[in-house]
């Protein structure tokens, strides 16, 4: 028997507090939403909602900080996002599609979470890498440092799709459409590689949800996992809109004595055949 919602988020809430990664963006799922991701016309626009949430595409837990947001053009070249916001359940921004082609919206974000003993008592600290040394005791016991790597993105297209704005970055998770992301159709396949810094992310699971979660008893989640050559496939059960996600623990944190935590969530839009 499902649990009820107000118990799954108290349970959501106990493995937030208890987790070595306790914060918002590594317990919950991190995502933005479009108001459309395939427009027509010389003047389009988009308004683009960004969270960190229990169920997808819903707020009810955190706003997603604009800090790290970048806006690729389909020249390739940065474009300036608009009207930016962080309320208290979200942040919003908008795009001005004012050239043909498709644009990667990306927010890219680095942590430092540390757990630790100060004179027995156990401590936690999540911060900016280069506070760690100033903020962390040096008297601080049993220290235990996990640096996160979160890149989330969300592709839009003015008029016919274009492959400049789709250049992957180059570190930690990321991704490289080989399918373009604005032509999605649902019962057809879809291709994909990842990339860890740069290079194929080999034998990694990549997890895509289906929207409006908040309102069935099932995830219904796809779950696959990438070749040697950094590829996978996905064949979309049914329109709508899906979150992309993926995630690596490895040992090359740029700080010393640190495990690295890599994470790439995307927002993609199915459209009926």
């Amino acid at each position: 028997m499902p649990l009820p919602r107000s118990r799954r988020a108290a349970l959501a809430a106990l493995a937030l507090a208890a987790s070595p990664l306790s914060g918002p963006a590594e317990a919950h799922r991190a995502w933005m939403l479009p108001s459309a991701t395939v427009l027509s016309g010389d003047d389009a626009w988009v308004t683009v909602d960004a969270a960190i949430s229990n169920d997808l595409f819903y707020f009810e837990h955190f706003p997603m900080r604009l800090d790290g947001l970048t806006v690729t053009g389909p020249d390739g070249k940065p474009v300036p996002a608009q009207n930016g916001n962080t309320g208290k359940y979200r942040s919003t921004f908008d795009l001005h599609l004012d050239k043909p082609g498709t644009y990667r919206a990306s927010v890219v974000q680095s942590a430092v979470f540390a757990s630790y003993k100060l004179n027995g008592e156990p401590k936690r600290w999540r911060g900016a890498p280069e506070n760690l040394d100033k903020e962390v005791p040096r008297e601080a016991e049993g220290l235990q440092v996990t640096q996160s790597q979160q890149r989330t993105e969300v592709f839009v297209t003015a008029g016919k799709p274009s492959e400049a704005a789709l250049e992957p970055g180059t570190t930690g998770l990321a991704l490289r459409p080989v399918t373009h992301p604005n032509s999605l159709v649902s019962g057809e396949e879809a291709r994909f590689v990842l990339l860890l810094d740069g290079k194929p992310a080999a034998d990694v699971e990549v997890e895509a949800v289906p929207g409006g979660i908040r309102y069935r008893d099932k995830l219904n989640e796809i779950r696959l996992r990438t070749g040697a050559d950094g590829s996978f496939a996905v064949i979309w059960p049914a329109p709508g809109m899906y979150w992309l996600s993926a995630s690596v623990q490895d040992a090359k944190a740029t700080l010393p004595n640190a495990r690295r935590r890599a994470t790439y969530n995307a927002t993609l839009e199915v459209l009926p055949p």
